[in-house]
């Protein structure tokens, strides 16, 4: 929705917005004065960086954090996922050069031209090569796309396994569906055109979690058995109403350098699926592996059998831990989620990247964790692994003891209490 810059700058001010921002902050009305500046913000960064527009339209796009299903997602498999409340905010205004430009804080001005969408091989890796596939996907479901200008501010960390780049590729999406598609797509679709960008763009074989859990919103869990037709079914659960905190623990560690690690473990799961004559893992029965088991450790090696057996199980605990929290058994819940802590450890091994030894921060993340909560609570590594976060499901009684704990070790800062986001991709 498009307004004037002046009118969205007095609602904002005036606390028009403030219970729209409640829902999508998880606070009261009353608290959501720093959100709005938020907002107000970006509009700012948007005229400072492109020069004045007559009217822009605002705009957010949550991070995630992952529950169950640990790399389960790219073998077509069952997730648990949920969109949190920290997220990537924009402000996007039309202008009269056919291009769309993007200012992310903190970044280099990224601009394309919109008569030219092919995908280009030395762009990969790139935040163009987001935009473009972004906009190559949209264009192909019929958008009529002009000039846009951007300004992004984000308070998701990069490379923190809350997934920043799902966000970012979920932000553009929602911006271009809002801007230019007569019939609305879907958000299952936004998230679709993201991984698809990201993909063959980007050039990351990702999976479709992350950027479903920053899409959809709230907690679903969803089977990618067809991955062109996933089913996404809500979870209610409130971890509040059961003495649970979800902590996201910053373990200092960044992605950026780590793609061959995560585009290995797709790689080797479908190769031991190739082998027991499947695409993805999904296609092959449990007991047709084991039949299978001495071929594929001389065909694909002990580590992609390992993850294998991870793959199997980690899908088999989420339909246990749905199943555990429709029926509001925590204790359950919290001991399945420490058997996929586990399993991503000693199976999928992408807690600590190959060959590491002097920085292994997610492995020291996960013990010192653990110390601290003893027999209490939850933890497990979040996400992609390798670098990034690890999820720490806490009892409320032990929140600040735990988060002083984490800081001592780990950093100020780097303990983030997080709350579940009931709503996606949003226009303001």
């Amino acid at each position: 929705m498009m307004k004037s810059i002046p009118v969205w700058k007095q609602e904002l001010s005036d606390g028009v917005h403030a219970a729209r921002l409640a829902s999508l902050y998880c606070c009261a009305p009353a608290e959501t004065a720093s959100e709005a500046a938020r907002y107000a913000a970006v509009l700012d960064g948007l005229e400072k960086t492109f020069g004045s527009h007559a009217e822009a339209g605002l705009y957010s796009a949550p991070g995630r954090t992952e529950i169950g299903g640990n790399h389960t997602d790219h073998q077509h498999g069952r997730v648990l996922a949920g969109s949190v409340n920290i997220d990537m905010i924009a402000a996007a205004a039309p202008n009269d050069k056919n291009q769309l430009r993007v200012q992310s804080e903190g970044y280099d001005l990224c601009v394309i031209d919109l008569n030219d969408l092919e995908a280009r091989k030395e762009e990969e890796n790139t935040t163009a090569a987001l935009l473009r596939g972004e906009c190559a996907a949209f264009t192909q479901r019929g958008a009529k796309l002009a000039g846009l200008d951007i300004y992004i501010s984000s308070n998701v960390p990069k490379g923190s396994g809350v997934s920043s780049s799902a966000a970012f590729e979920v932000l553009i999406g929602v911006i271009l569906n809002d801007c230019f598609m007569a019939e609305k797509v879907s958000p299952i679709a936004i998230a679709q055109i993201g991984q698809w960008a990201e993909n063959v763009y980007f050039g990351k074989p990702c999976g479709l979690m992350d950027q479903m859990a920053s899409s959809v919103g709230n907690i679903i869990t969803i089977d990618f058995a067809s991955p062109a037709k996933p089913v996404v079914e809500p979870v209610a659960v409130d971890f509040s109403k059961a003495g649970l905190a979800l902590c996201i623990l910053d373990s200092g560690a960044d992605h950026a350098d780590l793609t061959d690690e995560y585009a290995a473990i797709p790689a080797e799961c479908r190769a031991v699926a190739a082998v027991c004559g499947g695409e993805v893992l999904r296609d092959v029965p449990f007991e047709t592996f084991l039949a299978k088991l001495p071929e594929c450790r001389r065909q694909c090696g002990d580590r992609a059998v390992l993850r294998a057996f991870h793959v199997y199980a980690d899908n088999d605990r989420v339909a246990k831990q749905v199943a555990a929290l429709h029926d509001g058994d925590f204790d359950t819940f919290l001991c399945l989620v420490n058997e996929s802590g586990r399993s991503s450890w000693e199976y999928l091994q992408n807690v600590i990247p190959a060959g590491y030894k002097e920085h292994q921060e997610v492995g020291v993340t996960i013990a010192a964790a653990k110390h601290l909560l003893g027999d209490k609570g939850a933890v497990r590594v979040h996400g992609g692994g390798f670098a990034g976060t690890v999820q720490a499901f806490v009892p409320v009684e032990m929140l600040d003891e735990f988060k002083a704990g984490m800081e001592a070790i780990l950093g100020e800062g780097r303990c983030h209490v997080l709350s579940i986001r009931p709503e996606g991709g949003a226009v303001l």
